[in-house]
């Protein structure tokens, strides 16, 4: 997962392959409180691992459910068989509204039949999200239900301590257009309860029902067959208890196979690949959202499938302008705003109110963002009108601390003008896919000269190393440390008993070389050898190596296949002037000689190694002269190169003027 500010998009071209979804997260937190409130022990599998399957992992285990990773997997949980071994907790449960809603219900049932207290809170947009009719619900059944804050939104408290008898005799009545999860809430709690038949009355019209059918589907996995009058009454039968299935599978998250359909309709297709295959869920899926493939295919995608498969690949282009009713697939439909920018005309999208009170106003923020492209937008209180842009434009997404945005907005990079896109505080998505930018990657291609790279080049120990890994884990790049290559060379070298002299044998084994950067670390086959490749007699080692002509050839086509999406921060000795000639960014770093023997003392020292200060800066200062006077790529600055000199520079400071520069480089510097 990105942890970065930002996140930027280079231009992308095509798509294919195949996508694995995480679990739903719908049915993933419905499945956790179903287990949890069973009698039994339940193995979920394939359960989605996200911020909101957490919050509600953590909530569970604060009521005293126990909870365990089996050997497979699989996460068993130990049902309650609706006890409370746990009456009185606070619980933080962040932005998750599938938490909030189904917990505030069945504890607040629970507490008012077995003497319980609780206070729910979470984030401060959870406390802008309204909850007053689940609330009134539920005081309509002698709960004891207090908001803490404003009337009608969270933080709350269910129960008082006391026991409380509830009135199960008349019918609930819960509005069901402003939020389905109302009603979901009160289909899982009210058969802990059921002593009679429990009956609901649903007022006005019943917004988003096919994640009411998700519900109504896993009650019966459960054991309890709730009976339904159109969409208005609901009956619970009296004496219905929950008991585990004792293996449940989670489908992947059909919301989330959104933003993978809408990609194969609007991406050419990678060569070797015949579009989109999306594993995990298909044509057969009891989530609503499934649906999406129906507009997608009105907007032209040609989608195919079977159960538990989807393959997608442009039909028509340009997508066409629909007009569509979606209060079918309120979460998925934000997708489809993206794809209005590529259309051919306005698409409208109506009965989308509940937009409005999730995780951010959805219809604002789709419309304000997708303003940033050029296109024209109309919003209503239920609908939004976008007409694409007629010259595109580009600009800084703003995500709201909402996962769709992010990721939505991430297809805008196809635009056909072939300008970056810029996602701000790409980590939201881990409410529900946390690696989803990089599954978006392994599935995009876009032009190597696309891809941006930033060299930075410069002498033995002037602390390159330091300064491209922190500016590499600030814009989520991919690191290529060319010293650590020549260094692994040299120890992959050693350990196979090859002489550093041998250089056919040497070229032939740094072709192959099995090197990974992650987190500050480098593996070697899988190996951590960050710090042996750091001491004194590995760098005389890669010093040595460097000089074969054959070897440095091998290493520089292994270099280039650094070259990734996103981008690069490549550090070495001749980045700039020979591997990436064509980076936009390079950055020639150095220091005094005395300088930097001074931090290569103080960093042996601070490990526990012996050293000498006036050894280390004679052998700075042979390296220097070797490394710029040898007849192959000798070190020095390229002629378009910016020149840092951080003898007097901490890390910080040197970081944050690279970061300077770069801006200065996108797009983006008036961001």
């Amino acid at each position: 997962m990105y942890t970065t500010a930002f996140l930027d998009l280079p231009h992308l071209t095509s798509a294919g392959g195949t996508v694995r979804l995480p679990g739903s997260k719908s049915i993933s937190n419905r499945v956790l409180l179903l287990a949890a409130l069973s009698t039994g022990h339940t193995d979920i599998v394939d359960l989605l691992d996200s911020d909101d399957t957490q919050v509600m992992l953590k909530a569970l285990a604060q009521l005293g459910c126990r909870i365990e990773t089996q050997p497979d997997g699989a996460l068993r949980v130990h049902g309650l068989g609706g006890q409370l071994p746990v009456k009185q907790a606070p619980l933080f449960l962040g932005n998750a509204g599938t938490a909030m809603r189904p917990l505030t219900a069945a504890l607040a049932l629970l507490a008012s039949e077995q003497d319980g207290c609780f206070e729910l809170s979470g984030i401060a947009r959870m406390h802008e999200r309204p909850i007053g009719d689940l609330v009134d619900a539920l005081r309509q059944l002698g709960c004891p239900v207090d908001c803490l804050g404003q009337e009608g939104y969270p933080p709350l408290r269910l129960g008082d301590g006391a026991a409380h008898a509830l009135k199960l005799d008349q019918p609930i009545r819960v509005r069901g257009d402003v939020s389905s999860q109302f009603l979901t809430a009160l289909l899982l709690a009210l058969p802990l309860v059921a002593r009679q038949d429990v009956v609901i009355d649903v007022v006005g019209e019943l917004i988003s029902r096919p994640y009411i059918e998700i519900t109504l589907n896993l009650l019966a996995r459960f054991g309890v067959q709730v009976q339904r009058d159109g969409w208005q009454h609901f009956t619970i039968p009296a004496g219905s208890r929950y008991t585990s299935p004792g293996v449940i599978h989670v489908e992947g998250d059909a919301s989330s196979a959104s933003y993978f359909i809408a990609l194969g309709a609007l991406a050419a297709t990678n060569s070797g690949t015949d579009g989109i295959t999306i594993e995990g869920v298909g044509l057969s899926s009891i989530q609503g959202d499934i649906r999406f493939v129906e507009a997608a295919r009105l907007m032209g995608a040609d989608v195919s499938g079977e159960a538990n498969r989807l393959h997608i690949r442009r039909g028509a282009w340009p997508l066409r302008a629909i007009e569509l009713d979606c209060n079918h697939i309120p979460d998925a439909a934000m997708t489809l705003a993206v794809m209005a920018l590529y259309a051919d005309g306005t698409t409208t999208l109506r009965n989308i109110a509940s937009w409005r009170v999730k995780e951010t106003d959805r219809i604002a923020a789709m419309a304000a963002e997708c303003r940033k492209f050029g296109a024209a937008v109309e919003e209503g209180a239920d609908f939004i009108r976008i007409t694409p842009p007629t010259a595109w434009t580009t600009g800084s997404i703003h995500t709201y601390d909402d996962h769709r945005v992010a990721m939505c907005f991430s297809l805008a990079a196809f635009n056909p003008a072939g300008l970056p896109v810029r996602i701000e505080d790409p980590k939201c998505v881990a409410k529900t896919f946390p690696d989803y930018f990089e599954t978006l990657f392994e599935v995009c291609e876009t032009p190597e000269a696309a891809i941006p790279v930033i060299c930075i080049d410069g002498p033995t120990a002037s602390g390159k190393g330091t300064l491209a890994s922190e500016v590499a884990q600030r814009l989520g790049y991919h690191l290529l440390d060319s010293g650590a290559l020549y260094r692994a060379t040299a120890l992959a070298a050693q350990d196979a008993g090859i002489d550093l002299d041998d250089e056919p044998a040497l070229a032939r084994l740094a072709a192959q070389l099995p090197v990974r950067f992650q987190d500050h670390r480098v593996f070697l086959a899988g190996r951590d050898i960050t710090d042996p490749l750091r001491l004194e007699s590995t760098g005389g080692m890669a010093s040595r190596v460097s000089q074969h002509p054959s070897v440095r050839q091998a290493l520089h086509a292994l270099q280039l296949g650094f070259r990734r999406l996103p981008g690069l921060v490549a550090d070495g000795r001749d980045m700039g002037t020979v591997v990436f000639p064509d980076a936009p960014l390079k950055v020639y770093l150095t220091a005094s000689a005395e300088q930097r023997a001074q931090r290569r003392y103080k960093q042996l020292i601070s490990k526990g190694v012996s050293a000498n200060i006036d050894d280390l800066l004679a052998d700075l200062k042979m390296r220097d002269h070797r490394d710029t006077t040898r007849a192959i790529a000798p070190l020095k600055p390229a002629e378009d190169a910016k020149l840092l000199d951080n003898s007097d520079m901490g890390i910080e400071p040197s970081v944050q003027q690279v970061l300077g520069w770069w801006q200065g480089t996108t797009v983006f510097s008036g961001d």
